[in-house]
């Protein structure tokens, strides 16, 4: 949970930056980087909290388990659903109002059951480990983006 506390904390410290872009790193520019990535986060504690445990079967893919191991995800290659869009403006305080709830959702995912899971599109069902892993590595992802934007 440090961990993910430690990339909240990073993910904030870039919020000064959110009108900076360079086309040759993303089409997006950094407070686009910032909301995706807090959308995803906090859509996932969201569905993990909501989750039946019980219902959870473990059909992850190896693919999943290469990338997690990896702690990598490929520029460019997903497709980001409608439901996690941002919008064309991003407003500080919006990012703000979504910082802090990530960081009450960590206190709230630590309490959950280990079978609770979200389903995610192309690597199955993600329990509660997975799915820490797998925020680490997908808002990692969106930091390693953000520093490329600002060189």
């Amino acid at each position: 949970m440090i961990a993910l506390e430690t990339s909240l904390k990073r993910l904030e410290s870039y919020i000064p930056n959110l009108e900076h872009r360079n086309p040759k790193i993303s089409k997006a520019n950094v407070a686009w980087q910032l909301d995706h990535s807090l959308k995803v986060f906090n859509g996932v504690a969201s569905v993990l909290q909501e989750s039946d445990p019980n219902l959870y079967v473990d059909n992850f893919t190896f693919m999943g388990k290469i990338l997690l191991q990896l702690n990598f995800i490929p520029r460019g290659k997903a497709r980001v659903p409608k439901y996690l869009a941002s919008p064309e403006i991003i407003l500080k305080e919006a990012l703000l109002e979504q910082l802090a709830l990530a960081k009450a959702h960590i206190l709230a995912i630590e309490k959950l059951d280990k079978n609770a899971f979200f389903k995610h599109p192309l690597f199955g069902n993600v329990n509660k480990t997975r799915a820490l892993r797998f925020l680490m590595v997908h808002t990692h992802h969106h930091l390693k983006i953000v520093r490329a934007i600002l060189k």
